[in-house]
């Protein structure tokens, strides 16, 4: 209820009676029902309905007990604040078009920071249940001992894709979220929505946002999706021997993959994933916003700073955990990456394009020549053999001097054919006197 405590003791018959007397109050507030449908709900007159409302205005909850109060009640709230309060998430903040709408403590904050409602947490809560506008929190399930989190930032990240109707002005569209946490202080370091969906590409372009932007971290905690790690069969444990692009990155950036088994041991990230589908949802809807581009602008500029403002905390040790990058190439390593074997014609494939290799200084030929093969996140293509790159491409397989995405690493450019010679030699022969 409202207000739980009363001054004076009463009976349980009239305790259950002011109950209902107030949830059928409470719903003619909010407009759910007319004041004419409560008298009829209540079997009570016009009159007799507007006298109860009075007194609930006056006294508050002690006010709807069938006797009369010479004092107010210190814990009565206005009516009219809670008729705002009711109205604003009826009409505006409550479920619609089939979306679910602002929790209760979401909304709480927007009331106080846009609408001046001036109402505690609490009795906003106990006013919606009440009133039938938010249903009541189901009981837990069974006891389960909670994990500490890591002392340091940056010492765990939790990076996980989430698959929602992000864009409530767009029903039926799917889109995946890609958001990375930090264990240690719950703060938001990445956020991006995408309709690709959750595959190595948009990892690794999560991944090389926040290690150029922090540094490397410790550990980085994910589920067990394809992109992570190799799975043989359905339901069988999950093979490390045979590593993923992610796997082998990681790998060489000596940063810890540990793989979670259940939505349970993942906690961190499915309550993250549960937040964001509470809030971003119903505030990119306000709005107004229907595209992903406008979406990812709101959640860089907007949303994430707020996110962290209200849900991140200081960690337990103030010595940061993050590892500097000290020169480190990300695209070289962030990267998809074969083995092929050069051909007699001295090309190589990498998933139907064709890379053609130029001649090589101090080379004959490069036939036979074991290469690595890169594809990386910009979409531009190199050959390498050790250290030395043998070649720069565009997505096409078509040899540029330099790679094509801005920002990228400064290779040293692709060798091109010497032009053939159209003068004299130093004899004094012509090229045509040659050939004759």
């Amino acid at each position: 209820m409202l207000i739980l405590e009363v001054s004076m003791p009463y009976p349980p018959d009239a305790m259950e009676r002011v109950m209902k007397v107030q949830q059928v109050i409470l719903h003619a507030l909010s407009g759910q029902l007319t004041w004419i449908q409560a008298a009829d709900i209540l079997g009570r007159s016009a009159r007799s309905i507007r006298r109860l409302r009075l007194r609930y205005e006056r006294y508050g909850y002690d006010g709807l007990f069938d006797r009369r109060r010479r004092t107010p009640s210190p814990k009565r709230a206005p009516v009219a604040q809670v008729e705002k309060v009711l109205r604003l998430y009826r009409e505006r903040y409550g479920p619609r078009d089939g979306h679910r709408g602002f929790n209760v403590r979401h909304f709480h904050q927007l009331a106080r920071r846009e609408h001046g409602v001036t109402l505690s947490y609490s009795f906003v809560k106990k006013a919606l249940q009440e009133a039938g506008l938010v249903p009541k929190g189901r009981a837990r399930g069974r006891h389960r001992r909670r994990r500490e989190p890591r002392p340091c930032v940056g010492e765990l990240l939790h990076l996980d894709g989430s698959r929602h109707q992000w864009l409530a002005l767009r029903p039926g569209a799917w889109h995946t979220l890609i958001a990375v946490v930090d264990d240690a202080t719950k703060a938001l370091l990445y956020a991006e929505l995408t309709e690709a969906g959750e595959g190595t590409v948009v990892v690794m372009r999560a991944l090389r946002a926040v290690f150029h932007t922090h540094g490397l971290p410790i550990a980085l905690y994910t589920d067990r999706a394809g992109w992570a790690v190799h799975t043989p069969t359905s339901g069988s444990a999950p093979d490390r021997t045979r590593r993923t692009q992610v796997g082998r990155a990681l790998d060489r950036l000596g940063i810890e993959h540990i793989l979670g088994s259940s939505p349970q041991a993942r906690g961190r990230s499915e309550r993250a994933n549960r937040t964001l589908q509470d809030r971003l949802v119903n505030e990119l809807r306000l709005a107004g916003i229907a595209t992903v581009a406008a979406a990812n602008r709101y959640l860089h500029e907007r949303f994430r700073p707020a996110y962290n403002a209200e849900f991140a905390r200081p960690p337990a040790d103030p010595t940061p955990a993050w590892v500097p990058l000290h020169g480190v190439d990300l695209e070289q390593i962030l990267c998809h990456e074969d083995e092929r074997v050069v051909g007699r014609d001295n090309t190589v494939r990498l998933d139907n394009v064709l890379l053609q290799v130029v001649k090589q200084p101090g080379r004959r030929t490069c036939d036979g020549l074991r290469v690595s093969v890169r594809r990386h996140l910009d979409g531009w293509h190199s050959v390498w053999h050790g250290t030395r790159c043998l070649g720069l491409y565009d997505d096409r397989g078509r040899t540029v001097p330099r790679p094509p995405a801005a920002g990228a690493p400064a290779l040293p450019p692709a060798p091109t054919p010497r032009a053939p010679r159209t003068g004299p030699n130093r004899l004094g022969q012509s090229p045509a006197a040659l050939r004759a």
